[in-house]
C-alpha cells in the first residue's frame, strides 16, 4: 500500500487520474463547511515539507513502472497541496521524467498570492483552482479561512497567475444554497471570473456529506439559472456522479468489495479506509456513485457519518 498516491481514480473531469496527496488529514488554510474530507484538524499557512518528498518520488516511480500511465498524475487529497514546500520539485520531477503524462493541479488557489507558488505551478499542464465566494462575508461564512488570508490578494493572486501561465485553468465554483448564492456575491464573482480569465469555468455542488450537517445541494435549475445570469461563454456545470461509471478508470470489482463491506455493518469512510487500505478521496468516488444509484444510504451519527447497505423494498 502506497501512504502518499493512491488510485487512479475515476474522475468526473480528469478521467483516470492517479492521486498525489502532499499533506496529512486534514491540512488546509482553508475549513470549508462543503468539504467531504471533513472538517480542517490544522489551520495552516505555513509551508514546509508536510510528507518526505523523497518517499512521494520514490511512490510515483514505482507505481508507473508497473502500472500502465494514467490519464493524469493529479495533486489532490485530504487538505491544499502547495502547502508542501517540495510541491514544485515534485512537479518538476513528474514532467522531466514522465513527459507524456499530464499533470493536474487541484488547488483551492489561496497560495497563489506568492510569487514562488505560481512559479511552481508553471510546469503544470493544467491547473484547477477553485472560488467560490468574492465578497469578503460569503468568504467567511463558506470557507472558513485562516485568518492570514486576504480575499483580494486571493483574487489578484488568481489574476497574476493566469497573466504568467500558457496552460490551461479551469476555474471551480461550488455552489451552495445560503451561503454563496446571493445577488452580491454572484455578481462580484462574475466580476471576477471575467478578471481571472479561465479557460472553463466549472459549477458545482454538494453530493457528498459536508463538514457541516444539513447542507442542501444547489439545484440544477439554480445551476442553470446562474449561467444565463453570467452570460459568459465557458461556464460548464460539472456532471451528475453517474456519469463516473462511464470512465474507463471506474472498477466494479472496488464498488462490490466497498458493498460487501457496509453490508456486514455501517461503517464511516475513516473505517472503510483501515478496512480497505484505501484512500478517502478514492472512497468517496465510490460512495458518492453508490448513492447516486440508490445502493446505500448515509445517516449522521456522532462519530460521523455511516454508510450502510439502502433497504429497497
Amino acid at each position: 500500500m502506497y501512504k502518499h498516491i493512491f488510485g487512479p481514480v475515476p474522475s468526473r473531469r480528469l478521467k483516470m487520474s492517479l492521486g498525489v496527496d502532499l499533506v496529512p488529514h486534514k491540512v488546509c488554510n482553508l475549513n470549508c463547511v462543503y468539504c467531504e474530507c471533513g472538517r480542517t484538524t490544522d489551520l495552516i499557512t505555513e509551508r514546509k515539507e508536510y510528507v518526505p518528498t523523497e518517499e512521494v518520488l520514490q511512490e510515483l516511480d514505482d507505481f508507473l513502472k508497473n502500472n500502465q500511465p494514467p490519464d493524469y498524475i493529479t495533486f489532490s487529497g485530504s487538505g491544499e497541496p502547495m502547502l508542501h514546500s517540495g510541491a514544485g520539485k515534485i512537479i518538476s520531477y513528474i514532467k522531466r521524467k514522465y513527459p507524456a503524462i499530464p499533470l493536474a493541479v487541484l488547488t483551492n488557489g489561496t497560495l497563489m498570492s506568492d510569487k514562488k507558488v505560481r512559479s511552481e505551478l508553471l510546469k503544470a499542464d493544467l491547473v484547477l483552482p477553485s472560488l467560490d465566494a468574492a465578497t469578503r462575508k460569503s468568504f467567511l461564512k463558506i470557507n472558513r479561512p485562516s485568518k492570514l488570508i486576504d480575499l483580494e490578494k486571493y483574487i489578484q493572486g488568481l489574476v497574476d497567475f493566469r497573466n504568467e501561465y500558457k496552460g490551461r485553468i479551469w476555474l471551480e465554483i461550488f455552489i451552495l444554497p445560503g451561503y454563496n448564492d446571493d445577488k452580491e456575491n454572484l455578481e462580484e464573482l462574475r466580476k471576477a471570473v471575467v478578471k481571472i480569465k479561465p479557460d472553463l469555468i466549472q459549477l458545482n455542488s454538494l453530493d457528498r456529506p459536508g463538514a457541516v450537517k444539513n447542507l442542501e445541494p444547489a439545484s440544477y435549475e439554480l445551476l442553470k439559472d446562474i449561467v444565463k445570469q453570467w452570460n459568459l461563454k465557458n461556464v460548464e456545470i460539472i456532471s451528475s456522479v453517474a456519469e463516473r461509471k462511464k470512465v474507463a478508470s471506474f472498477r466494479e470489482d472496488t464498488e462490490n468489495v466497498i458493498l460487501e463491506t457496509i453490508m456486514r455493518r455501517p461503517c464511516t469512510v475513516s473505517d472503510l479506509k483501515d478496512i480497505l487500505g484505501m484512500h478517502e478521496n478514492e472512497i468517496n468516488k465510490y460512495l458518492s456513485t453508490l448513492e447516486s444509484d440508490g445502493k446505500i444510504k448515509n445517516i449522521v451519527l456522532p462519530r460521523g457519518t455511516f454508510y450502510s447497505i439502502k433497504d429497497n423494498k
